[in-house]
C-alpha cells in the first residue's frame, strides 16, 4: 500500500471557485472598459479565465492590468459604506454607555431616597466631545485617503 506524500515543501497549486473566476472576468470586463484591453485580448483571457481550475492560471490574466477606475470607484464606496457603519457603531456604543451609567446613577439615587449629582454627565459628554472632534478633526488615514481622491 503507498503512503500519501505529505510534503509541506511541494508547491500544490490552489482550486479556484466560482467567485475567484467571476472577479477575474469582472476584472478583465473593467480593463475593456478603460481601454487596456481590446476585445480579441479580453476574448482570450476571458475563455482562459472561464477555464482555468487553479489560481495559478488566474493570477497571470490580470497581473499586467492597472486597476481600473471601475473597481477603485467600488473600493471608495464600500470603504465609505464601511466607515459609515463603523461610525454609526461608536454612537451605538455611545448610546448604551450613556444609557448603563445613567441606570446606575438612577438606581444609586433611588436606594439614597435623593437625587444625588449627576455624575455620568462628565464621561458622557467627554466620549459625545471626542466622537464629535472625529468630524472636526479626522484622523491620518483619512487625510490620506482625501489626498488620493483628488487624484
Amino acid at each position: 500500500m503507498a503512503t500519501p506524500n505529505f510534503d509541506k515543501t511541494a508547491a500544490t497549486p490552489v482550486r479556484a471557485g466560482d467567485a475567484d473566476r467571476n472577479a477575474v472576468m469582472e476584472r478583465l470586463g473593467d480593463a475593456l472598459a478603460d481601454g487596456a484591453l481590446d476585445t480579441a485580448e479580453y476574448n482570450r483571457r476571458l475563455e482562459l479565465a472561464a477555464r482555468a481550475v487553479t489560481m495559478d492560471r488566474l493570477e497571470p490574466l490580470t497581473a499586467d492590468l492597472p486597476v481600473s477606475s471601475a473597481a477603485r470607484a467600488r473600493a471608495e464606496a464600500a470603504r465609505e459604506r464601511a466607515d459609515k457603519r463603523e461610525w454609526r457603531n461608536e454612537w451605538g456604543y455611545w448610546g448604551a454607555g450613556a444609557l448603563i451609567m445613567t441606570v446606575i446613577w438612577a438606581v444609586s439615587s433611588l436606594t439614597a431616597g435623593e437625587l444625588k449629582w449627576f455624575w455620568p454627565a462628565a464621561p458622557i459628554g467627554i466620549w459625545a466631545a471626542i466622537l464629535a472632534s472625529y468630524i472636526i478633526w479626522p484622523d491620518s488615514k483619512d487625510k490620506h485617503r482625501d489626498l488620493l481622491r483628488h487624484r
